[in-house]
């Protein structure tokens, strides 16, 4: 494990390779994922900072607005830079409720490619995730039949790469003797450890791990969801090293495994920096064997997923 999270490092991910700290476009959306922002100039800008930045890797999908995310990243960023890696997620759809439903079937999955194609002004998707249903944690069912049919797409060439997103370690097992992953797609953060074999597994095979709800992606975030004894230790780390809260907690999932990619997602200038400021936060051995106990600490407070279940 390393001790310090810098921005050099770099993550395989399908054919390229990615700073480890990316960005998460969920938030550039109405409440409830759903609509414009209040603001489109201030998620244009946004995306355009995040870039110059030094981001390399942007997470979006089709379901977010839907289409609203895909069409900022476009008019932010098309024609885009040559190091940039869109990742975008398919295999549910938007109900006219703001609800979503599962669209697993070879057709559901061919529209929902092309739909990202045409908002993102696109050939081919970098990396197209398939995002298995189940509301706040996984549902087990087999991956088998739409992961095989986002596989044709991909030997079609609409897809350059596949990922899999919201999945347990048995279908991510599955997943693996269909075709190849450039990454996996799944919640983890200080608190939700539920990954952690899977992470060390995915490493040692040089695959890619995304941490869904690492910080601030919905609602999962640690830092609102903690219980007592858990906020403390959190606080005791940030206030030794000179940090906020969040950044530890970004800075703790960079130096879990050097596959960990991360994808903060903001809604302001000042929030981006502030989040991707979070890869100067030193963590020294104590500082980790500290955090790595907080999961032990006691639950988070009464709650649960958001009932929308959108990830």
């Amino acid at each position: 494990m390393t001790t310090t999270a810098t921005r050099s490092g770099r993550v395989p991910l399908g054919d390229r390779t990615v700073h480890r700290l990316g960005f998460g476009g969920m938030k550039l959306t109405g409440p409830r994922v759903t609509g414009p922002p209040a603001d489109r100039g201030t998620a244009l800008a946004v995306l355009r900072r995040a870039v110059e930045l030094g981001v390399d890797h942007v997470d979006t999908s089709g379901l977010y607005g839907p289409h609203v995310v895909n069409d900022l990243i476009r008019e932010a960023l098309h024609p885009y830079p040559e190091s940039l890696v869109i990742v975008t997620r398919v295999g549910a759809r938007r109900t006219p409720e703001g609800g979503w439903d599962e669209a697993l079937t070879p057709g559901e999955l061919r529209r929902s490619v092309e739909e990202d194609l045409e908002h993102l002004g696109l050939d081919s998707l970098p990396v197209a995730n398939l995002r298995m249903p189940g509301l706040g944690e996984p549902a087990e069912r087999s991956v088998g039949e739409p992961l095989e049919a986002l596989d044709r797409l991909r030997q079609e060439g609409l897809v350059r790469q596949l990922g899999i997103s919201h999945t347990t370690a048995r279908q991510v097992a599955e997943a693996r003797g269909i075709a190849p992953l450039a990454c996996v797609q799944n919640h983890y953060n200080l608190i939700h450890r539920t990954d952690d074999a899977l992470v060390e597994e995915l490493a040692r095979d040089g695959i890619a791990y995304t941490a869904l709800e690492g910080v601030s992606y919905t609602s999962f975030f640690p830092v609102g969801e903690m219980g007592p004894a858990q906020a403390a230790a959190l606080d005791a780390v940030a206030r030794r090293v000179g940090a906020a809260p969040v950044q530890v907690a970004v800075a703790w999932l960079m130096t879990r495994s050097p596959n960990v990619l991360v994808i903060p997602s903001a809604t302001s200038i000042a929030q981006l920096e502030h989040l991707l400021a979070a890869v100067e936060v030193a963590l020294d051995p104590r500082d980790t064997e500290e955090l790595d106990r907080v999961v032990t600490l006691g639950g988070p407070p009464p709650g649960g997923p958001p009932a929308w279940g959108g990830r």
